[in-house]
């Protein structure tokens, strides 16, 4: 089954290298230039619209202009060789739809999250796949296994991210871990008859040994959000971009919350998901008891600080993964694409040289 995974991702992105590596939709974070360098990498970068469309139509024609220049070998003319991702609760349907029917080249891939009710991404489905005459295909990202069977009885998916809880940003409050999660959805899908579609990990996944550990529990692909945040092309500030260089300790450094959403003033959320950040004062002082006005009103204050408002000691939101204390520098994105690729393939053959010569199997 995980070669006609392999088969199906590669027909539906054939410049991709196998196995496929994702970058995540960060919100405002993830534009034309990042994505744009992980496709060319051979991986597949997403556009982070989130619940912002007002940026999908402007992203689009700079992406479509950037790879005029940069073009993407074995990438289709009608088709732009990167995805996008839309916050599906904070996204009018229709405008969406309005862009990708209007656009000379349709993004390789929608990558669905968060609607307000698990019924709405019938309508993304099938509205995407009727405007892009198939040639968009549907990502859904679930945390669950219920949700994964759900989503695939009613939207049948191309292809599916199973987000476990160890992931940075916004994601289910109750989750598993993906080493748990992967295995039973992959699984219980292939129980329900769905097994021929693909599925990509997602969560605390940061290096070639995630990768290879995510395929071994049953996903033909990886995504990455934190590690791209540690580059050049990821569009935060540099004090964001050394918080996530110089945590560590991920599992303890990190946690799942809805303090930032709070003092940040994101709302809109569904009650089931809250959001996995860096830990600092702001999280310790609304530990002790501060209200969220004032907690709020310091937040505000440490914005003009700049740079100085990040890590353990600031105040500003930095949104990361259990994983995060692997990342040990800023990389081109390329760069870590092209790493991870070749740091995957090398553990995994390594890990069957194990075997070689044992009675193993036999």
């Amino acid at each position: 089954m995980a070669s006609k995974h392999t088969q199906i991702l590669k027909k539906d992105y054939p410049w991709v290298t196998s196995p496929l590596i994702a970058s995540a939709p960060m919100r405002l974070i993830a534009t034309p230039t990042l994505a744009i360098e992980v496709s060319l990498a051979g991986g597949l970068g997403f556009l982070g619209v989130g619940t912002d469309i007002t940026k999908f139509s402007p992203w689009l024609n700079e992406a479509s202009s950037i790879l005029q220049s940069s073009p993407i070998l074995n990438a289709s003319e009608d088709v732009l060789p990167i995805g996008v991702g839309f916050i599906c609760w904070g996204v009018d349907l229709p405008t969406a739809l309005s862009i990708f029917s209007s656009a000379p080249q349709k993004p390789a891939a929608a990558w669905l999250f968060a609607p307000k009710d698990s019924k709405d991404l019938v309508s993304w489905t099938e509205g995407i796949r009727q405007t892009t005459d198939g040639n968009t295909k549907i990502w859904i990202q679930v945390g669950t296994v219920a949700m994964a069977l759900d989503i695939v009885k009613s939207c049948k998916p191309d292809v599916l991210v199973i987000q476990g809880a160890d992931a940075g940003g916004h994601g289910l409050a109750q989750s598993s871990s993906i080493i748990s999660l992967l295995p039973e959805c992959a699984d219980a899908l292939a129980t329900e008859g769905f097994g021929n579609i693909p599925l990509i990990g997602a969560g605390g996944i940061m290096d070639g040994r995630g990768v290879a550990a995510a395929l071994t529990l049953g996903a033909s692909g990886a995504c990455m959000g934190t590690r791209f945040l540690a580059t050049p092309e990821a569009v935060i500030s540099q004090g964001y971009k050394n918080a996530v260089v110089e945590a560590r300790d991920g599992g303890v450094a990190t946690a799942r919350t809805t303090v930032y959403d709070k003092i940040r003033g994101t709302i809109g959320w569904p009650e089931s998901y809250n959001a996995r950040g860096v830990l600092n004062q702001s999280f310790w002082d609304n530990d002790k008891g501060m209200s969220d006005e004032e907690n709020e009103r310091l937040y505000e204050e440490e914005i003009k600080k700049g740079d100085a408002g990040w890590g353990d000691q600031g105040r500003m939101t930095t949104y990361a993964g259990t994983g995060v204390g692997l990342i040990q520098k800023i990389q081109p994105a390329g760069g870590i694409v092209r790493e991870v690729l070749k740091d995957a393939k090398e553990r995994l053959a390594a890990t069957r040289g194990l075997f070689k010569g044992s009675n193993v199997g036999s």
